[in-house]
């Protein structure tokens, strides 16, 4: 990025996210948000995700109004049922029961916020993935191994969960983990962050 490039803040407490956008070779920062992310009464999946991706992003830019921001949430849903962080294994493997033999919708919500403008580009990139219908002795031996308990629908594809899906969907291979590049270098180009400088 050059100097007139604005500092690039990741809004998110989680160490997924953080890893995909180290790929991108762009020096950033990160600061957790601090809001509250319970779905409100008749909000869809898309709704709740795209919301709290933009609601993380904007309170980050209340301290810093010279960043771009980039803020992300993921809500899975099943049956109409809505899927967050599973916490322990008991909650996991309910999860994983309601899941399995189905196709579930990941909606990864992404937000690029400038926070000079006060300008954003918002978008949800869904995911369909089909959960093998396996016995609750392997799910719950899976849990036991990778210990997914801090992502939506308790399953790490880009771990050991891979080997519980029979299909992935997706325009976008990283949204599944919680951060779309694709859609994110999109957003970033067009805020004018160049990626690829020669060396002087």
């Amino acid at each position: 990025m050059t100097t007139s490039t604005p500092p690039l803040i990741l809004g998110s407490s989680s160490k997924y996210r953080q890893e995909l956008l180290t790929r991108l070779h762009l020096p950033f920062v990160v600061v957790s948000p601090n809001i509250d992310e319970t779905p409100q009464e008749n909000e869809t999946p898309t709704d709740t995700a795209l919301r709290l991706a933009l609601e993380k992003a904007r309170d980050i830019a209340k301290l810093h109004p010279d960043a771009l921001i980039i803020g992300a949430d993921q809500v899975a849903t099943v049956d109409g049922v809505q899927l967050g962080k599973a916490g322990n294994h008991a909650n996991a493997l309910k999860q994983l029961q309601m899941m399995r033999g189905k196709t579930v919708q990941f909606h990864s919500a992404l937000c690029l916020f400038d926070a000079r403008r006060q300008t954003y580009d918002l978008r949800d990139i869904v995911t369909l993935a089909t959960v093998r219908d396996l016995s609750d002795e392997e799910l719950s031996n899976y849990l036991h191994i990778e210990q997914p308990y801090d992502c939506a629908g308790s399953a790490k594809v880009e771990g050991l969960g891979i080997s519980i899906l029979e299909k992935v969907e997706s325009d976008d291979p990283t949204a599944l983990i919680g951060l779309p590049l694709i859609a994110l270098t999109d957003m970033l180009r067009a805020a004018g962050v160049v990626f690829y400088r020669a060396e002087a």
